[in-house]
């Protein structure tokens, strides 16, 4: 049987037809919020079920115990605060019992809000929990302590559907689901990724396709840091590798419009739990998962795992080694498999592969597959959209 959504059922608050329309003309004289590109993107992600068992931008309770302890207000395991917020010259105009009209920045209506709530909360005290600093270097702390200072919370409605930027690859949680029943898998690992994928995810994707059905490659395409390779580069990369190099009968690619949150282990618990809705078995967990700079340890997004029950998460971590090329063993491995010095081991930092990249050099063919450098140096030259 496949793997049901957190919390029993696949959230859906997608209106349609007529109950769409009447949302639409009650909006013209609703107060409205308007929204920042990553609660644009929580609102859509919220609709569709990928946040599933949410139906809508987190109350105090459940905002209280996320941050404090990773649950739900029932128990429900939920590593990251999913929220709106306002100033509080925005909150004194609106009312709890009030429908509130959820816009972007331009005015485009795209939803519907049932206030429920509004309060204070401590966005010190969140950043220390969350992201472990308040350092507002971090990308993740930065934008937090930017925010207004009161939330609102309630269940939503979504109106209008942000224009994707990948139409193609854009499926929604019951999408992949269906498609996965057409594939007949039973057992799919989700592998998240906001960067190309070279010759180290391969060797690790491809060590769990042995153990499971199917790979859903499930790139992160919202807001990223400034200096992280742009999505539409990324995404052409994907097809390429996928095209050369993988069964196509037994890889999903598919998009995750979320932004990064850079919440290192919290964000890979949140990250499995978003994919098992997606309807994944496994997940994936590398070194230093969601992570950014120096803020968290290399295993920490793995040792968090081990907080939860297999009845809390319903899906299973994999946990792999950082990988390298070993010019002694010939081939990809990591420090459980090879015996060779560091010496011996070929490895380069993002860093310094965006740097080659962006100068139109070619990382070794060992460490990225030269159909994906190509790809990779022509959009940075270039950084024009391929055809979506």
């Amino acid at each position: 049987m496949p793997v049901l959504p957190h919390g029993g059922v696949l959230v859906n608050r997608v209106l349609s037809g007529s109950a769409r329309q009447e949302a639409m003309d009650r909006a013209t004289l609703l107060p409205s919020v308007r929204l920042q590109a990553d609660e644009l993107a929580d609102l859509e992600l919220l609709a569709v079920g990928a946040y599933s068992p949410l139906t809508g931008f987190m109350g105090p309770a459940d905002y209280q115990g996320v941050v404090r302890e990773m649950r739900l207000a029932n128990g429900l395991v939920w590593s990251l605060p999913i929220t709106l917020a306002v100033t509080a010259a925005e909150a004194d105009c609106l009312q709890e019992g009030q429908e509130i009209a959820l816009r972007s920045q331009d005015g485009t209506l795209y939803g519907l809000l049932q206030l429920q709530s509004k309060y204070s909360y401590d966005r010190e005290m969140q950043a220390q929990l969350v992201y472990r600093t308040t350092d507002t270097a971090h990308p993740g702390v930065n934008r937090l302590m930017h925010r207004g200072e009161i939330l609102l919370g309630g269940d939503i409605w979504l109106v209008n559907r942000p224009v994707p930027a990948f139409p193609t690859f854009h499926l929604d949680p019951a999408e992949t689901r269906a498609r996965m029943a057409q594939l007949g898998w039973q057992k799919v690992v989700g592998f998240q990724t906001r960067n190309p994928v070279h010759r180290a995810h391969e060797y690790i994707q491809k060590c769990a396709l042995e153990m499971v059905d199917g790979l859903l490659l499930h790139p992160l395409v919202g807001a990223t840091k400034e200096d992280d390779i742009p999505a539409e580069i990324r995404m052409h990369s994907y097809q390429v590798l996928l095209d050369a190099y993988y069964p196509r009968e037994r890889v999903m690619l598919a998009v995750l419009p979320a932004a990064m949150r850079y919440a290192g282990p919290r964000e890979a618990v949140f990250h499995a739990l978003v994919r098992k809705n997606y309807g994944c078995t496994h997940f994936i967990v590398g070194r230093d998962h969601a992570g950014v700079g120096n803020y968290y340890g290399s295993y920490d997004a793995q040792h968090i795992f081990h907080e939860f029950t297999q009845a809390d998460l319903d899906i299973t971590p994999l946990f792999f080694e950082h990988t390298f090329y070993c010019t002694k063993c010939g081939n990809l491995a990591s420090s459980k498999t090879c015996p060779h010095p560091p010496a011996d081991h070929l490895v380069l930092s993002g860093t310094r592969v965006r740097q080659m990249l962006q100068a139109g050099e070619f990382p070794p063919p060992e460490l990225t597959r030269l159909e994906v450098a190509r790809v990779l140096i022509e959009g940075y030259r270039q950084r024009v959209p391929f055809e979506t």
